[in-house]
């Protein structure tokens, strides 16, 4: 299941009322910079970074409409001497994790990695992001 992580660090700075536009600019903000690490486990909970994604200039949107922020991760395939089984999406303050699957249609995953997910070492992998804002508005 995803978690969220931080949100109260980063809005506890921010004065007043707190509306979806003013949510959507604090995160724009804090995920300027972000990196998502998809991780698998060898033997007893060891965890295993298979690949560091970093945030593609540009791809980081607020979208008005649909009121969730958009963006997208990509970086090489570090290892692949295990399968990934945990991800985890760090902004300044703001994270999001959970388990993740390259398999579809997984039991208990939020995440499914996209197809440049190959698992082959040096391979570049693409996933994309979408944060909803009114549920992160509900939990505050």
């Amino acid at each position: 299941m995803r978690q969220i992580h931080g949100l109260e660090k980063l809005v506890e700075q921010q004065p007043g009322r707190l509306n979806t536009q003013k949510l959507a600019e604090l995160l724009l903000t804090d995920l300027q910079h972000c990196r998502c690490s998809i991780y698998g486990t060898i033997g007893d909970d060891d965890k295993v970074l298979l690949a560091e994604l970093d945030l593609l200039p540009d791809s980081l949107e607020y979208e008005m409409f649909d009121q969730r922020i958009d963006l997208i991760v990509a970086g090489p395939i570090l290892r692949n001497d295990c399968v990934p089984l945990i991800y985890r999406l760090q902004g300044e303050h703001f994270a999001l994790s959970g388990r993740c699957s390259m398999i579809a249609r997984v039991c208990g995953v939020d995440l499914y990695l996209q197809r440049s997910y190959t698992g082959v070492v040096g391979d570049v992998a693409r996933q994309k992001f979408a944060v909803p804002l009114k549920p992160l508005l509900q939990m505050l």
